[in-house]
């Protein structure tokens, strides 16, 4: 009988942690529901604020809002998911995983794709509840935010996971986080369009990735799929994910986790 080939063991392992990870979250619908409930609360109390106000930007304000949204969710979602490292780290999961012969990729792709589940669930909540609020956008377009959620938070938790190996500590881990995503949040333009902003806070934000995201969903949920923005959107996510996804695994080889 012939051993499997080192994709197909990446593959079987990577479904194992994955399948791992996922009973665990369904096991716990408070941790499935929670995380939705920022990125609710903006857009009950904060969306109909925007009704009829002049954006800067193409299409209605549930448009220019809800692409945020998403994108926040995934920000401060994937990025605290290293957490759960440092608890395995503590009650010994990690050093048990250390001795088994699975492969330290699909150690991290497990855990990644099992984020990437969670968010885009609860971005299919968030969006269902903003239709019903007034958010009209083409199916494509939304289908394509979805993917852009997905590719962030394998960004994100990639950098979180292997953040968590070196730090060791929630009391090193939380501070370092929130100094990463508050930042992001704010160039991003994530609640409203970087249009609105001064020339030189306008300029400065070109130069975090992220807005590239932003900019590409709203033009996906105004239907325009052939855009420069959506390019650089593209190549910007694509970069990202590989980048963080070959960082995350050389860290966790390193650690043996």
């Amino acid at each position: 009988m012939s051993s499997p080939t080192p994709v197909s063991a990446v593959l079987s392992d990577t479904a194992l942690i994955f399948g791992r990870y996922a009973r665990q979250t369904l096991r716990s619908r408070f941790q499935m529901l929670f995380g939705v409930l920022m990125p609710l609360l903006y857009l009950f109390f904060f969306g109909p604020l925007l009704t009829g106000l002049p954006l800067g930007s193409r299409g209605s304000s549930w448009q220019v809002l809800v692409p945020g949204l998403l994108l926040q969710l995934a920000l401060f979602g994937s990025s605290f998911s290293g957490f759960s490292i440092i608890i395995e780290n503590t009650s010994g999961v990690v050093e048990r995983m250390r001795v088994t012969p699975v492969s330290r990729l699909a150690l991290l792709l497990g855990r990644v794709l099992r984020d990437a589940a969670l968010f885009v669930f609860q971005a299919v909540l968030l969006v269902l509840t903003a239709l019903l609020m007034g958010l009209r956008a083409p199916l494509a377009g939304i289908l394509i935010g979805f993917v852009f959620v997905a590719l962030l938070t394998a960004t994100l938790g990639s950098l979180s996971y292997a953040l968590a190996l070196k730090v060791r500590t929630p009391q090193e881990f939380g501070p370092a986080v929130n100094a990463f995503t508050m930042p992001s949040m704010l160039l991003s333009g994530l609640m409203l369009p970087m249009a609105l902003a001064p020339g030189w806070l306008d300029t400065l934000s070109h130069f975090m990735p992220f807005r590239y995201l932003v900019d590409a969903m709203r033009d996906a949920y105004v239907g325009e799929y052939a855009t420069a923005r959506m390019l650089y959107g593209v190549i910007a996510a694509a970069v990202l994910t590989v980048g963080a996804l070959a960082l995350g695994t050389r860290v966790f080889r390193r650690a043996g986790a």
